[in-house]
């Protein structure tokens, strides 16, 4: 339930100050100045939300302060859907850099908001300087790109996409994202900007016929509605571009001359000639209007606008006006702007000239002489706060305390006084009476006191009872649903021509594609796979599911099996499942191991843990609270944990971590953490040493930054227990290592570690607590976690102010990397400089030190002593520098909020994985980021570059297992996985093989203890044949995409159930239309299928005038008394059972008898 303290508001609204200052407002005098504590303006803000019936900006100086009002108002406003926080774009002033799709979203979320009449009074938006200077597409553009649609109305399908493509739509085969849309026969899907579902528009010939909001995770449909509303997708509108382009080409071609390099914007101007949208679009906004607008002109007349502190909005429009000024300069050097480019933001004469005609309030940060003070500090000193909230109620005051340590405070109140009752409330909806007390759970950010009508009012926080300032976490606008601990599985990454494939029949084949083909008159489309000699095989659809991608051991391209000898295929797959098998007993034996075992359970939370989780100073995404609740299950349940959470970098795991070793050293447990760089050693070691600070916890670090000396005293101390938590590198392994009572270890990036490491976890893991933490999940220890012998949680969901970083690639540019430097350092940040080769480290350094002589650099890399790094990575994270050139020792873990410009020199010789791990190092707080990968002009390998464009494509939050995915494809699963098995995935196919994995562990589990299980298939999936006159196809011109199609066609061909089935059509009736003859023949011989393997049939054809059912079981089954079930019409034979063919009848006749085989036949029995 969301925190509201909406009633608080009658207290300040009725003091006579705030009364003053409305009516002064609604007589629009000159500008106010009004005073009032910097912690007590989002209350004051939602007052005035609720008297003041119009729109009302609240302008900030910086993205940080603009986010924290935002994320602060909520529990004080009647309706938080009317709170907009107006982002900053991504790329600064002339940058020809993308803007990233969620600030777009949020700006044109916006601007719709203000540009349509609301009954509550209008929308409030927040915004920084930043954002306000950004010019936009003026109102009446905005408004006249606005459709609007509604159930019942006549549209030209065509025109409408024409009309959307012109706002900044784009063609998809599936409506994921916000922005994109698509057409299959009646039905359009479309993702509005301001919406939080994609709409799914069906028409009756030009009709809109009806209008559903749908899932784009699912593609189904949630509701219907009567209306839609489609507002532009861009603040750049492509109709707008085509005049631009001429000019821009006109431009160009006066400009051959010039010695400056243009090339890099000749892709643009195509572009903007052609009126296509394209991703750096809005660096070109301010050539597209006659008079760009701002937000200002959204704002009506009657608007409220309050300003808070106004010189230092001042000084930061300033300042952002004189940094554009140099980027122009370096813009147009470096051939990436025109040098006519006009100007894209709003002047400060022009931002005063607008804000004179609206009502508007100067806030101010002094206190003396208001109505408001700030709240007293108590550092946590907890007697001292009670002694002064009694004092307060004895004199009249009304107390509010809200806090996540509401048992702690209620306990020792409760010594002090038993006679008063103190409610503890989830709401308050009416102004507190004097002299009452109430204590709220939850948090807030800062408290304040506020001299009433009837007293003073105290809002009391934990930032003034403990130190803490916490925001309240936020209900959050999911559309997706894409949560829960389940992990993708790999084999459906989208296939191409050319694709590897492995067939469970045939072997390892080349995906060429769909075709059609008619058979006996009867139309099909099936999955062309080539093998060697050119051989080929048409794979039915009810067969896709047989059909799985090629992975092997390394990147080296798979030969292809011979059709002509199956033996050799059969040979290496029955030698990969016996393998399999092997594999999955000793699995097993280590986990029903620790299955049987009785660890420690570990006890319930105390008020520590309350306390010292109250302390993150970040809000909690929904994941890290599911995983977190996930985690302290295990550790309370008798069998030891072994759990694995996969999240991407920065999304949270570290916290987890840290909060399981503080529940286990609570219990008296000892904790190790192991993590796989010295580097990141010490950076953990001082996250948990801050973390815990305030608790009697002995914190301890092993790692070469320890001298002997020290390392020595360490051991002793960790052996006697002294040590609490010992954070470490694989030195934690050692002999010499001994603890006293070790409870819980937890393994960062586990797959960095080698093979005799991977061993000791191995032989652990059925005695302790095993926590492992991945940011790139290795697909073996997915695959286990899915066969259900390892626990896995995954954290999915970015911190809600993370913004993705802007990646680019290309070959060394000096300009361009002096560029991202100084613009780093001059907003106050600081820069990581990857250059992976110590013995040219320095050639490097001076090269950076000619480009930028007014940075200053440290250099850090493995082979320097212990000390010397331990010191410069100090420096560096204290901000004495303002570039750490290093190798990749930074990859792993580094968390420094201030660096948020990356830059990788030779870029091509680094895994994907690794890439992405070092950008991982960057865009850790609300600061746009940057990250630049280099490579040598000209050396570029077709792998290299496939690595480096993967780095582009996936550039949005939590991209890492897509990343992971691509890595495994493109170099193998060689080095993740033992040499053991390593043979037979290059001779079957990872996916494959952990099939067979997963189904001989199965199998084994379903063994009875005493007997070894049987050895188990090849597949798990059994083969059938379906040959019956039915055209059984999705066809092209209802689904074109032959990409989509694909993806349906494996869904379509692994359905096991009816229900399955009858999903399934609903699935495809909602978002392609009726179904065609062809479709519904699919799904009738997918639903033979499925009551066919249930009987244990192994063909169900037609060839003549009789269905046929082979049954291999019927020899052994009383046939006369099967056929007299059956009915007078079915033959039973010793291998068949037989149904006469009638035209229109045999098709629901076929279903009912395999129905009443599945009922009147023991399968079971009478194959034994």
């Amino acid at each position: 339930m969301s925190l509201r303290l909406s009633g608080l508001l009658d207290v300040l609204r009725q003091t006579q100050s705030y009364k003053e200052l409305l009516d002064q407002l609604r007589r629009r005098e000159a500008r106010l100045d009004y005073r009032v504590v910097r912690s007590a303006r989002p209350f004051l803000l939602a007052a005035l939300a609720r008297d003041w019936q119009a729109p009302i900006l609240y302008l900030t100086s910086a993205a940080r302060r603009a986010y924290n009002v935002s994320e602060q108002l909520p529990i004080w406003l009647d309706d938080e859907q009317r709170l907009h926080r107006f982002a900053e774009p991504s790329a600064q002033f002339y940058d020809r850099a993308p803007w990233d799709l969620s600030v777009i979203r949020n700006r044109i979320a916006t601007l719709s908001a203000l540009s349509h009449e609301a009954a509550d009074g209008g929308p409030i938006v927040v915004s920084s300087a930043r954002a306000l200077l950004q010019l936009t597409l003026p109102p009446d553009e905005f408004r006249g790109a606005t459709v609007e649609l509604t159930r019942g109305e006549r549209h030209s399908m065509e025109q409408l996409i024409l009309r959307w493509i012109g706002m900044g739509y784009e063609p998809a085969a599936l409506v994921i994202e916000p922005g994109s849309f698509s057409r299959r026969g009646g039905i359009l899907d479309v993702f509005p900007l301001a919406s939080e579902f994609p709409v799914r528009i069906e028409f009756f010939d030009d009709e809109i016929e009806s209008l559903r909001r749908f899932d784009p995770a699912s593609q189904r449909s949630v509701d219907r509605v009567e209306t839609a509303r489609i507002v532009p997708a861009r603040e750049a509108l492509p109709l707008r571009t085509t005049a631009v382009g001429a000019k821009l080409k006109a431009w160009a071609l006066a400009s051959a001359s010039d010695p400056t390099d243009y090339s890099s914007i000749s892709a643009d101007i195509e572009s903007l000639t052609q009126g296509s949208a394209f991703p750096c679009l809005e660096h070109y906004l301010p050539y597209l209007y006659d008079k760009p607008a701002s937000l200002l002109d959204y704002i009506p007349e009657q608007a409220l606008i309050l300003i808070e502190d106004p010189h230092f909005v001042e000084e930061a429009t300033i300042e952002i006006a004189e940094q554009a000024g140099v980027n122009r300069g370096e813009a147009e050097s470096a051939g990436q702007a025109a040098p006519d480019h006009p100007t894209p933001f709003l002047a400060w004469d022009a931002i005063q000239a607008e804000l004179g005609r609206r009502a508007s309030a100067a806030l101010s940060s002094t206190s003396a002489g208001t109505a408001f003070a700030p709240g007293e500090r108590y550092g946590g000193q907890l007697r001292l706060l009670l002694t002064r909230i009694r004092r307060q109620l004895n004199q009249g005051d009304s107390v509010v305390v809200i806090t996540e340590q509401v048992e702690r405070l209620e306990n020792l109140w409760y010594e002090q006084d038993t006679s008063t009752y103190i409610p503890t409330v989830t709401s308050i909806d009416a102004a507190p009476a004097p002299g009452s007390l109430c204590f709220i759970r939850g948090a807030a950010a800062e408290g304040w006191s506020l001299k009433g009508a009837g007293g003073t009012l105290h809002f009391v926080t934990d930032a003034e009872i403990f130190g803490w300032t916490r925001p309240e976490p936020r209900r959050r606008h999911e559309a997706t649903g894409k949560r829960g601990g389940k992990a993708t599985d790999t084999s459906y990454t989208d296939w191409q021509e050319g694709t590897y494939v492995v067939h469970v029949d045939y072997g390892i084949g080349k995906f060429t594609g769909l075709h059609h083909r008619r058979v006996n008159s009867t139309e099909r489309e099936y999955l062309l796979v080539e093998y060697q000699g050119a051989d080929t095989i048409y794979v039915p659809i009810h067969q896709a599911d047989r059909l799985s991608r090629y992975v092997g051991a390394d990147d080296k391209a798979p030969k292809l099996n011979q059709l002509g000898k199956a033996d050799q295929w059969i040979k290496a797959r029955d030698k990969a499942r016996r393998n399999a098998v092997e594999e999955a007993r000793e699995l097993l034996a280590i986990y029903s191991k620790r299955a049987r075992a009785l660890g420690h359970a570990f006890s319930g939370d105390t008020a520590w843990q309350h306390e010292m989780e109250a302390g993150f100073p970040f809000v909690e995404t929904e994941d890290q609270l599911r995983v977190i609740q996930e985690v302290k299950a295990d550790m309370q349940d008798r069998k030891p944990m072994d759990r694995l959470i996969c999240g991407d970098v920065g999304f949270g795991k570290t916290e987890v971590a840290l909060r399981a070793a503080f529940k286990a050293v609570q219990d008296g447990m000892q904790v190790a953490v192991l993590v796989p760089t010295t580097v990141l050693a010490q950076q953990h070691f001082e996250i948990f040493r801050a973390r815990l600070a305030a608790f009697p916890v002995e914190i301890e670090m092993m790692s070469r930054f320890r001298n002997k000396a020290q390392q020595t005293q360490i051991v002793e101390r960790l052996g006697s227990g002294e040590v609490d938590i010992i954070v470490g590198t694989h030195r934690l392994l050692s002999k010499d290592i001994r603890f006293k009572r070790l409870g819980l270890m937890i393994i960062d990036e586990e797959q960095r570690f080698g093979v005799k490491h991977k061993e000791h976890f191995k032989k652990m893991r059925s005695r302790i607590d095993i926590l492992t933490l991945t940011a790139t999940p290795i697909p073996r220890t997915l695959y286990l976690s899915l066969s259900g012998i390892r626990d896995i949680s995954m954290i999915q969901t970015p911190p809600e102010e993370r913004v993705p970083v802007i990646t680019q690639v290309g070959s060394w540019d000096d300009k361009l990397s002096r560029r991202a430097i100084m613009r780093e350092v001059e907003r106050g940040g600081q820069v990581f400089v990857v250059h992976n080769r110590v013995k040219t480290i320095h050639i490097i350094r001076n090269r950076i030190e000619r480009i930028v002589p007014e940075a200053s650099i440290a250099v850090a890399h493995g082979q320097m002593s212990p000390r010397a790094l331990e010191t410069v990575m100090a420096e560096f994270s204290r901000g004495e520098y303002d570039i750490l050139l290093s190798t990749s020792i930074i990859e792993n873990g580094i968390d420094m909020p201030r660096v948020n410009t990356l830059i990788v020199d030779r870029a091509d010789h680094f895994g994907v994985s690794q890439l992405y791990q070092l950008r991982g190092r960057v865009g850790r707080s609300a600061q746009q980021a940057y990250a630049y990968f280099f490579h040598d002009r000209g050396m570029l390998t077709e792998e290299a570059r496939i690595r480096l464009e993967t780095l582009a494509e996936n550039t949005q939050l939590g991209a890492g297992f897509q990343v992971a995915i691509r890595d495994l494809e493109m170099r193998g699963s060689g080095d993740i996985l033992s040499m053991r098995q390593s043979g037979h995935i290059a001779s079957v196919g990872l996916h494959l093989y952990t099939e067979m994995l997963q189904q001989a562990v199965k199998d084994q589990q379903s063994a009875p203890a005493s007997e070894s299980a049987e050895v188990a298939p090849a597949s798990a999936r059994e083969r059938i044949i379906i040959d019956l006159p039915l055209p059984a196809y999705l066809p092209t011109d209802w689904i074109p995409e032959m990409a989509l199609r694909l993806q349906l066609y494996r869904r379509i061909g692994n359905i096991t159930q009816l229900d399955e089935v009858d999903a399934m059509r609903r699935e495809l009736v909602d978002r392609f239309g009726p179904l065609p003859a062809a479709v519904d023949g699919l799904l009738y011989q997918i639903r033979v299928k499925v009551l066919a393997l249930a009987v244990r049939a192994s063909h169900v054809r037609l060839p003549r005038e009789q269905v046929l059912i082979k049954l291999p079981y019927l020899a052994t089954v009383r046939r006369e008394l099967l056929a007299l079930t059956l009915g007078d019409d079915v033959e039973v034979t010793r291998t068949e059972v037989r149904l006469p063919a009638a035209e229109g009848i045999w098709q629901d006749r076929l279903l009912e008898v395999l129905e009443q085989l599945q009922y009147k036949v023991n399968v079971k029995t009478a194959a034994s």
